[in-house]
């Protein structure tokens, strides 16, 4: 399977107990999520339903993120901000 690394950034980043990122081996981001919501519970699903998320850079859309990957990937987990 391949590795999904996850990237937590502020309100994720606090979620997931403080880890910057994680390595999941599994076959889709959306899968990924999955996993990182149960490993971290309810503070981190409740981050989950508003953050934007990027693959490698890019834009990840909810119906792309079940499709499975063949390589490594980087899901970057980015809830909202504030400031400007």
């Amino acid at each position: 399977m391949p590795a999904i690394t996850l990237r937590y950034y502020a309100a994720a980043r606090a979620a997931a107990n403080g880890l910057d990122e994680e390595v999941i081996e599994t076959e889709s981001p959306a899968a990924a999520l999955r996993v990182s919501a149960r490993r971290h519970g309810e503070p981190m699903r409740r981050v989950q339903v508003v953050c934007l998320y990027l693959q490698d850079g890019r834009a990840l859309r909810p119906e792309a993120a079940a499709a499975a990957v063949a390589g490594p990937v980087t899901i970057d987990v980015l809830p909202p901000f504030a400031g400007g």
